[in-house]
């Protein structure tokens, strides 16, 4: 048993030296500002003129063409304040680096960016060919000089802490520590394994990207008799955690797969389309004439050109800078790279290209994801070794709770007979909770007990007897339905569907099935007499939901009366266009007549579906998914007796992100809240409500998830414009149109902000009175409840708004989960004992904390939660992506192709609480890990229960996007990862992350996964 984790990221070790280096610096240049201004708004009207000169594209060709750079964003002070002396500076360089940006190199560069900076076709207007020319002559004779004063000597992780003890890392610190670290990691000896090495190279950042990015050569290794390619990688990142004064580093392994195999039809790489996709491009001679040979990689990105089959160099070529300069053996294009990808992996080339492989391709790839434990741990111990003096790894983290961190119900694996008798106890607590939720009902009583009806809106007959069994088995009904005659079930309409009803000691169950005819079930028609692509997608969405929601309103539905219906659907790459797949439509539609939605795949033989095989398990799932929007929900039971107080109740935040690439683009949020009270009436079962804004009180869940639906509008505007949407044919008034810009989300963020603040003030007035955990997500939701950052926490204060920060409320508990994305929970693995021979380092479940030496105090507020990998990933943590072994027979085994799955190190800090009154903060953090295990549930939650309700709820306010990128809602919420929209790379605190300029690029840790929503 592991009683012990080890994390890889350090800090400064107390009163060790400080970690310094020096470096050259090229300030930024306002003095040209006020000319090139002019030259921006050359021919514009006056309400569309800009205020800043745009310097992103410049940003990103620089980090193409001389990658050595460190280029640092814009520098934004407050209103009425100077930058700071080291915000002022625009590029940074180590000392001992040859200069990467001679002065005739920038302004070949600066020529080219220049003639993009005016309206479209301003090249062909005299006046401002004349304007250029000026502009170009004046920034020649003014050129930035190279700074390397005493100021430049960086103090890389010294930091000054805020009010609360947390570390405040400056801006440039994000960027250059990293890279230092970076730099000295491929200063190492190559990394040696069994057959091979490993050479690395770095990879540049942008200024919202940050971090450093180190990649391996590409590895070959054949799966299935097929070659495919992948690189090994290493992320750096500078993280922050609440109340530690030091700052530290994280070192992220991964894998990189790259695309190489063409489609036969085409002869290119299938990329998909509306993304970009990254190219990694490394030139054994300099890419432009007077630079230095750098040996890092450059990343340029691919797209698919609009209205065509063709592809361009993006972001850093948005307006043809690099066409503009005359490179040396010219840019690569696109057609080269992606007909031939395998030929441009050569490392023997002028110029090597890889381009990565992404989920959203069309094809797939033999390489499986990520990195397994040992082999992590592994690569870690060669990287410390490039440890500056001083910089040593964090403390060990060890269980704490060993007989308490599991909840009293929790899951266990049973033999055959006590798995047979946990079933039908399992329906019977079901039976009972749905004899409450019936008791609400309109529809009455029957013979004494309430009246539940639930729909199956079926296509297919095999998925109707399937779904049908199922609803018998997950509620313990034990009879099957009376025989009925197909044709009975074909000819059933709404109003006369076919009934089938049960009857039980705790209520009557009763069953409408209706086909799912008359086109609902069918791809969404976008009507080429709407124009625009994305008029017709609103006009098709429009049109669906009403036809829905009048099928079920014929068959006696009432939004007064929530109910569950199961509906078959087709998968969703069965559609020629991811824009017509109509499931987010009908689950409007359903929603507008009061019918909560699951959906279940039809049964299909595809090679890409291949689901007929687990059709009994889907719908089994569908249906008890289903059941829980119900309210069908069993508690985790803590086990921490008096250290928590009596009737503890449990509230979640949860911000609902609308996407600027999905039907719902408005740049809009809505705060969502759940609340969760155990029942003491009833072991392991709770209520369920939801905030309800606009009553301003606690509804059912039920009523919650319709409630969430008018929400929903649509906007079908993708790229900006103006207007109105066409008025949709039930009389609906329009929607105005709004153009998703970073400026129109930045002016809209503090008011969103208010926003949020006005509903926190609410939610919090109404927990009065009981004791309440408040539960909320750090990526999710500190964008727009700032207090939530690191940077502004204080420990047992509150800040909703722009008032002063207020002690809790003595009833309330503030606790915050953060998870891996951004890379700010570090990789982990469990220590293996010593002298136990040949074990591995794995992956242990458990509630983890610093040891009682460890602990800087006795107050200590951050702990960690790790749950055990899922049934469905049954993978070794000794798995080895690199080692190619010979069997005793004289085969060739690798073991490349394995998908590795690792288990977050969710991180649990429990912001405020009362000490002096008795609160245990431990035991706080303990049930938030005792809530990820929901024993109704498969798997562990990757979020505590309530946390993970609150997520779910967006199901009826926008879709998802998918592993191939097309936008639906998945089929179950028993999937472990509630994502949010918030990239891969870390970008701030306080960034947008749908506003992130991130590349495609594919996660170099655990399979990605897609929201789990109903």
């Amino acid at each position: 048993m592991y009683g012990s984790i080890r994390r890889s990221a350090y800090h400064l070790a107390a009163g060790a030296t400080p970690w310094t280096s020096r470096y050259r610096a090229l300030p930024f240049p306002d003095h040209w500002h006020a000319g090139l201004l002019d030259l921006c708004n050359h021919g514009r009207p006056e309400g569309k003129q800009v205020r800043t000169v745009p310097t992103r594209r410049l940003d990103g060709v620089l980090q193409t063409l001389a990658p050595d750079l460190i280029v640092r964003p814009r520098p934004r002070p407050p209103v009425g304040e100077d930058p700071t002396p080291d915000e002022n500076f625009w590029l940074y360089v180590p000392d001992d680096v040859a200069d990467p940006l001679p002065a005739p190199v920038l302004t070949r560069l600066l020529d080219a960016w220049l003639r993009t900076l005016g309206p479209k076709d301003s090249e062909n207007d005299p006046l401002f060919r004349k304007l250029l020319l000026s502009r170009s002559t004046e920034l020649r004779s003014s050129l930035p000089e190279w700074q390397d004063g005493d100021e430049l000597v960086v103090d890389l992780l010294g930091t000054p802490a805020t009010e609360g003890g947390t570390a405040a890392p400056s801006g440039r610190q994000y960027q250059l520590a990293p890279d230092a670290l970076a730099r000295r990691i491929l200063d190492l000896p190559c990394y040696e394994f069994d057959g091979g090495v490993l050479r690395f190279r770095a990879v540049p950042r942008g200024p919202k990207e940050q971090g450093a990015e180190l990649v391996s050569q590409p590895l070959a290794r054949t799966v299935n008799r097929k070659e495919w390619w992948f690189s090994v990688v290493l992320n750096i990142s500078l993280q922050t955690t609440p109340f530690d004064p030091r700052p530290r580093l994280h070192l992220h392994w991964g894998v990189r797969r790259w695309a190489t195999r063409p489609r036969h039809d085409t002869g290119r790489l299938a990329l998909p389309f509306g993304q970009s996709t990254s190219v990694y491009l490394r030139p054994t001679i300099p890419w432009l004439s007077g630079a230095p040979v750098s040996e890092r990689f450059a990343v340029a990105r691919l797209v698919r050109t609009r209205g065509s089959d063709t592809y361009d160099w993006v972001h850093n070529d948005p307006a043809g800078i690099l066409h503009r300069l005359s490179l040396h053996g010219s840019f690569p294009s696109p057609d080269e790279i992606l007909s031939d990808p395998l030929a441009w992996l050569d490392d023997g080339r002028r110029l090597q290209a890889a381009v990565t492989h992404s989920t959203r391709m069309a094809s797939g790839h033999e390489i499986g994801a990520g990195l397994m434990p040992h082999q992590r741990s592994e690569l870690t111990h060669w990287a410390e070794q490039a440890l500056p003096e001083g910089l040593v790894r964090v403390p060990d983290l060890v269980r704490r709770g060993v007989r308490t961190a599991q909840p009293a119900n929790p899951r266990r694996k049973l033999s055959a007979e006590k798995k047979t008798a946990e079933e039908v106890r399992s329906a019977h607590v079901r039976r009972q909770t749905l004899a409450v939720v019936a008791g609400e009902s309109p529809l009455g009583t029957s013979g004494g007990n309430p009246v539940l009806e639930a729909r199956l809106l079926w296509r297919t007959s095999e998925l109707r007897r399937a779904a049908i069994e199922a609803f018998v088995g997950v509620l313990g009904l034990h009879t099957a339905p009376e025989d009925i005659a197909e044709s009975s079930f074909e000819e059933a309409r709404p109003g006369v569907p076919v009934v089938l009803e049960w009857r039980t000691p705790e209520l009557v169950l009763r069953l409408r099935c209706l086909p799912l005819n008359g086109g609902l079930g069918e791809p969404l028609i976008l009507d080429p007499a709407v124009r625009g692509r994305d008029h017709r997608l609103a006009e098709a969405v429009v049109t669906r939901r009403k036809m829905a929601r009048e099928r079920l309103e014929a068959d006696g539905t009432t939004t007064g009366n929530p109910t569950l219906g199961l509906v078959e659907i087709d998968h969703p790459v069965t559609y020629r266009r991811s824009d017509t797949d109509p499931k987010f439509a009908l689950r409007l539609g359903c929603a507008d007549a009061g019918v909560l939605t699951q959906f279940a795949v039809t049964p299909s033989a595809d090679r890409r579906i291949q689901n007929e095989d687990t059709l009994d398990h889907r719908v089994r799932n569908a249906w008890l998914d289903g059941l829980r929007q119900l309210g069908v929900r069993v508690m985790p039971e803590h086990t921490l007796g008096k250290r928590l107080p009596d009737d503890l109740r449990y509230a979640a935040l949860w911000m609902v992100k609308r996407r600027k690439d999905g039907p719902t683009r408005l740049p809009k949020h809505l705060p969502v809240a759940v609340l969760v009270t155990p029942r003491p009436d009833a072991e392991g079962l709770a209520r369920v409500q939801g905030w309800d804004d606009d009553l301003r009180d606690w509804v059912s869940y039920p009523s919650f998830l319709l409630g969430l639906v008018k929400q929903a509008e649509i906007d079908p505007e993708m790229h900006g414009g103006s207007g109105l949407v066409p008025t949709p044919r039930n009389g609906a008034q329009p929607l105005p149109r709004t153009r998703v810009t970073s400026s129109v989300w930045r002016k809209n963020l503090q008011e969103q902000r208010r926003e949020t603040s006005n509903f926190l003030q609410r939610v919090l007035h109404s927990l009065q009175g009981s004791p309440t955990v408040l539960i909320t997500h750090a990526q999710n939701s500190r964008t727009h409840w700032p207090w939530l950052q690191d940077s502004r926490v204080v420990r047992d204060l509150v800040k909703t708004g722009h008032a002063p920060e207020s002690r809790l409320d003595d009833e309330l508990r503030l606790v915050r989960i953060r998870g891996r994305t951004g890379r700010e929970t570090a990789q982990w693995w469990g220590l293996a004992a010593p002298g136990e021979g040949d074990e591995k380092n794995g992956q242990p479940a458990g509630f983890w904390a610093l040891s009682d030496d460890a602990r800087p105090s006795s107050n200590e507020r951050v702990f960690y939660s790790a749950t055990s990998r899922p049934q469905s990933h049954p993978v070794s943590p000794a798995l080895d992506r690199l080692t190619t072994r010979t069997t005793a027979s004289g085969n060739l085994v690798s073991q490349a192709g394995k998908n590795a799955w690792n288990p977050t190190l969710t991180e649990i800090s429990v912001l405020g609480c009362h000490v002096k009154h008795g609160d245990d903060p431990e035991a706080l953090a303990m049930a938030m890990h005792q809530l990820r295990q929901a024993p109704d549930y498969a798997d562990a939650l990757s979020l505590p229960l309530p946390l993970h309700l609150a997520g779910l709820a967006q199901a009826y306010v926008l879709p998802t996007v998918t592993g191939d990128g097309t936008e639906s809602v998945p089929d179950s919420d028993s999937a472990r990862d509630l994502g949010t929209k918030e990239g891969g790379q870390s970008i701030g605190e306080d960034a947008d992350p749908d506003l992130a300029d991130c590349a495609m690029r594919e996660e170099a840790d655990e399979p990605s996964t897609q929201l789990p929503l109903f």
